[in-house]
């Protein structure tokens, strides 16, 4: 396992941030750590990191025990914190290079360059980095984070605040960086989860509350919430609609929504064989599964 959490607990004054945490990440896996604010997720990525000790549990690196080899781990692991600290008088190449050196990298220039063509930065290495997109700075920042070729990447909060187009990018950078490494972040993007992620890790108030795959995190919900749409050529009574055995309820008018308590029901044939019925036209007919965003809010609760 390239990391692995074990009863991990932090605790600042009197609340635990990291309540009794475990769980372990397999050699190129992504995966996302998702929460509410304040549920824990930075913490847990600075105690990875060794950036924080943890007051209770272990934490192993590619089987290197976190706080007895601080440096030997810190070789092993690229990190890009949730505020992308930045030397924003330095040119992009110049600061490339002064990460390269502190990490001892052979040949600089050239990993320099290496990591501005991975990251998309031609055009603008030889810009201040206070000149440059949000966009931009998170590809300096993950510049940096990969520059000494780590094993395992944690990158918190790697997409937030950056415009569609821009996120865009940054998830198709993180997908192709990834085939080669372990890859942990932690995101409020519901898209970017099911788009990058092998599986999700849930933590709420410290605690983990849910860990699997996106398909399986979706399956964990008891209740689902399903919307039907639905539009006529014509305006329909909603009493003849709510006659249709499990509408539930009406929203505007063509949106009708029911509900289903397990099993797989799909009242899209009842609505058809109603407008045959009725001699009706129907110009739309489609069922909307809930969301990850929908589970992830029951799970929390």
């Amino acid at each position: 396992m390239s990391v692995q959490v074990e009863s991990v607990t932090k605790i600042y004054t009197n609340q635990r941030a990291l309540d009794d945490v475990s769980f372990s990440i397999s050699s190129g896996e992504i995966i996302g750590i998702l929460g509410p604010n304040g549920a824990g997720k930075s913490t847990l990525m600075k105690v990875i990191t060794g950036y924080l000790q943890p007051d209770g549990g272990t934490v192993l690196v590619n089987g290197m025990l976190v706080g007895e080899n601080s440096l030997a781990i810190r070789r092993q692991i690229g990190y890009l914190p949730e505020n992308n600290p930045l030397y924003t008088d330095l040119y992009v190449s110049e600061y490339l290079e002064y990460v390269a050196g502190i990490y001892k990298v052979k040949s600089v220039r050239s990993r320099v360059r290496e990591m501005i063509g991975l990251t998309g930065l031609e055009k603008e290495q030889h810009k201040k980095i206070g000149a440059l997109s949000k966009g931009y700075r998170q590809r300096v920042g993950i510049a940096q984070a990969l520059i000494h070729d780590p094993s395992v990447l944690i990158l918190d909060e790697p997409t937030s605040g950056l415009d569609p187009s821009q996120l865009v990018e940054i998830r198709q950078l993180i997908r192709n960086i990834s085939s080669d490494k372990t890859v942990m972040l932690s995101t409020h993007i519901m898209q970017e989860v099911e788009a990058l992620c092998d599986r999700i890790i849930i933590l709420n108030n410290g605690k983990i509350v849910a860990a699997d795959s996106p398909v399986n995190i979706k399956s964990l919900a008891t209740t689902f919430n399903r919307t039907v749409l639905v539009e006529f050529t014509e305006p329909i009574q909603k009493e003849l609609l709510l006659g249709i055995n499990g509408i539930t309820e009406i929203k505007g008018l063509n949106e009708y929504t029911y509900e289903v308590t397990g099993g797989e029901a799909d009242l899209r044939p009842l609505i058809f064989r109603f407008a045959v019925a009725h001699g009706l036209t129907i110009l739309t007919l489609q069922k909307r599964e809930s969301t990850l965003e929908n589970i992830f809010l029951e799970i929390i609760k």
